[in-house]
């Protein structure tokens, strides 16, 4: 069964964190100042990782199958009728970028960091409004 409590708190972080990017973060100096790459950075990554902590509890919890990495959560979650398959696609990159960060895996394209802090924040809220929607709690900010 999920647990609607520990999904209010995830998603509520998750619109945390988008609210601290769009109030602190400077995305036209991500480029030259390493405090601002860095918080933007592992701001995004941390509202991503609560992202994907809550497509894994649905999963798991109605048993939608048994992922291989964090990205197959969100296919689970479309093919399942949680997600509409675009942003299914979103969050699996979203899981990607994630991955980059947290791991180290190659270099943070800063190019790319501004971009997702000035024109995808709202894939975010997208997210939390669909799961909210889903569950019949309140509406994302």
């Amino acid at each position: 069964m999920t647990d609607a409590e520990l999904l209010q708190k995830k998603l509520a972080f998750i619109e945390t964190c988008v609210q601290e990017l769009r109030t602190w973060s400077d995305p036209a100096s991500i480029a030259t100042d390493l405090r601002e790459e860095r918080f933007a950075a592992h701001t995004l990554q941390l509202a991503i990782q609560a992202a994907i902590d809550v497509a894994s509890h649905i999963v798991s919890s109605d048993r939608l199958g048994e992922p291989e990495t964090n990205r197959q959560l969100f296919d689970l979650l479309a093919r399942a009728g949680w997600l509409e398959p675009g942003l299914a696609d979103t969050m699996r990159k979203m899981a990607g970028f994630r991955n980059i960060v947290g791991h180290g895996y190659q270099s943070v394209d800063k190019a790319i960091l501004a971009d997702i802090v000035v024109h995808r924040l709202g894939d975010l809220l997208d997210f939390v409004a669909t799961i909210r929607n889903r569950q019949g709690g309140p509406s994302g900010s």
